[in-house]
């Protein structure tokens, strides 16, 4: 299967370098729709969707397969060596930061700077280790999205937007998570949130920026610090919003701590289309 087709890759902007930006969870490409623009003058853009997700070509996805993230990790390696690149600025939200973290270990040449939005490496809680969740919330969780993922998606939504004052950006999320498989979404989810990354981090030498948010119910406080921690260069950033999505909730701030951290803090970042 042609790759690019796979994971339904688009290019856009200029530039020598590329930037890549991957999704997280129940979402597509589209959700860097008020980041991306930003970037096409410096950039070569490049978006892409897992697995499973968006417009990639879902018979693709093989439970077994796709059975821990490395194997999306692959998937963003085999794309990126079919469009020949090396040096790249990786940006990940969420479950995608990790993928990107992963794929920067298997070949580090191919990732210049990791950009981290709301990452975790381990949401549930352990010894010495503050993930959020303890295991009877996933457990309930993932029961949840068993027994009714439309129910399940109308709930959580909100949460993890963490806006209830933008109503509407609660309701896409919601048609994000609606419009995915509930089949893969179900498998996804445990992949997501029983994974643990927190070994990974100290083989990382890519420089990579944390961008967390100072409210997230998915990803507290305390699992930035921790990344800052283990990670052996990196630079945490807390924005001064709510939620998991702060590419969507608070897009300038986003584009604003990128630009900072790839050195283009001289120039404007464009406003959002």
């Amino acid at each position: 299967m042609d790759v690019l087709r796979r994971n339904n890759v688009t290019v856009s902007g200029s530039g020598t370098q590329t930037m890549v930006l991957v999704h997280g969870f129940g979402c597509d490409q589209h959700m860097w729709r008020l980041v991306a623009p930003a970037f096409e003058t410096h950039y070569r853009v490049v978006l892409l969707d897992l697995v499973g997700a968006g417009q990639s070509e879902l018979a693709a996805y093989e439970p077994a397969r796709y059975n821990t993230l490395a194997a999306h990790a692959a998937d963003i390696l085999e794309v990126l060596a079919a469009l020949d690149l090396r040096g790249v600025v990786f940006v990940g939200h969420s479950v995608s930061a990790m993928i990107g973290v992963l794929a920067a270990i298997r070949e580090p040449a191919r990732f210049a700077q990791l950009v981290l939005v709301a990452p975790s490496p381990r949401y549930l809680n352990d010894a010495g280790y503050t993930g959020g969740f303890e295991p009877t919330d996933i457990d309930e969780l993932l029961h949840a999205m068993d027994s009714n993922y439309l129910g399940w998606s109308g709930a959580i939504t909100p949460v993890i937007m963490g806006h209830p004052e933008r109503p509407e950006l609660s309701a896409e999320l919601n048609n994000s998570f609606c419009r995915t498989d509930p089949t893969i979404a179900r498998h996804f989810a445990r992949v997501t949130f029983l994974s643990d990354n927190r070994a990974d981090l100290p083989l990382v030498r890519t420089p990579a920026l944390i961008l967390q948010c100072a409210h997230d119910a998915l990803a507290p406080l305390a699992v930035g610090y921790y990344l800052q921690q283990h990670l052996p260069a990196a630079e945490l950033v807390i924005l001064d919003t709510s939620g998991h999505c702060p590419h969507l909730s608070a897009p300038q701030a986003t584009i604003a701590a990128m630009f900072h951290f790839l050195g283009l803090g001289a120039s404007q970042p464009d406003e959002p289309r």
